[in-house]
């Protein structure tokens, strides 16, 4: 076992090298930056930046916004491909077309999508009219607070594919015989799904979840795009000063305010890692 382990090192070792050159030394040399000043004697200053950037408005409004918009993005992305997963599930073998069209959106270039957005969503577009046929009102959802909901569904329906992959995935893995037993035990659907389903796929489950709020917390690619370098306040996330502090050159604020989401990003993921350990433990 270990002569073939040392067979595997030399094919590893490219991959490991790139992580820890691009990885791991940016990650550590980034921390000097944000307790030095960023004058040319670069001094030491300690944790001044990090009081400065947390007592900062436009942090603050940044990191509000940017854990607002992941608790509305992660969990519905999660439910809506669950939920859509067990359909085409239970539709198979005919439900072929439509497990390799959820794909599209993901390979789709964010440009062309862009437009087309911006177009269904336009004061006198597809929406509004709608909206209006039904007797309403038309909406400029392309600003102030109204321009989360696009934000929101331009990102589920670009992510919802891949997580609806991996579900599929993890649901056709389960033999069908487990099923059709429970089904001669007079189970149920509910039944069947809280103790076939739902403990055969929470592994799966789990990595949908971290996937999609890794996903929610990069959603300032369609802020950008959408809304610009300063967007509404409604919409101004983390990544938004981040990239504005960068413009400026000012590489103290951008590494500290870095440093202060991955600690909360971090801490984040611990406390799911530790609600999954309990709940693999619970349903086993």
């Amino acid at each position: 076992m270990y002569r073939k382990k040392r067979l595997v090192l030399p094919f590893l070792l490219p991959g490991l090298i790139g992580i820890l050159m691009f990885y791991v030394a940016p990650f550590i040399g980034g921390i000097w930056y944000s307790l030095t000043d960023g004058s040319f004697e670069n001094a030491f200053v300690g944790l001044d930046n990090y009081s400065k950037v947390w007592q900062n408005g436009m942090f603050q409004l940044g990191l509000k916004n940017t854990m607002e918009l992941t608790f509305i993005c992660a969990p519905s992305l999660f439910l809506l491909s669950f939920l859509l997963s067990l359909l085409l599930n239970r539709i198979r073998p005919a439900g072929g077309f439509f497990r390799s069209s959820v794909l599209l959106p993901y390979l789709m270039p964010s440009s062309a999508v862009l437009i087309i957005w911006l177009l269904w969503f336009d004061y006198g577009g597809p929406v509004n009219h709608q909206i209006f046929l039904l007797g309403g009102q038309r909406v400029l959802w392309l600003q102030g607070a109204e321009l989360r909901v696009p934000v929101v569904l331009l990102f589920l329906w670009k992510n919802l594919g891949f997580c609806v992959v991996i579900f599929l995935a993890a649901l056709q893995a389960i033999p069908v015989s487990l099923y059709e037993y429970a089904a001669l035990e007079g189970a149920g659907f509910l039944r069947q799904a809280f103790s076939i389903t739902l403990p055969m796929i929470v592994p799966s489950a789990f990595l949908v979840f971290i996937l999609s709020f890794v996903n929610a917390f990069r959603i300032f690619k369609e802020v950008y795009f959408i809304g610009g370098a300063y967007p509404d306040e409604p919409l101004y996330t983390l990544q938004n000063y981040m990239n504005n502090m960068y413009s400026k050159l000012n590489y103290q604020n951008v590494t500290t305010a870095a440093y202060i989401f991955a600690g909360i990003v971090f801490a984040l993921f611990g406390l799911l890692f530790f609600l999954q350990n309990r709940a693999q433990r619970g349903l086993n």
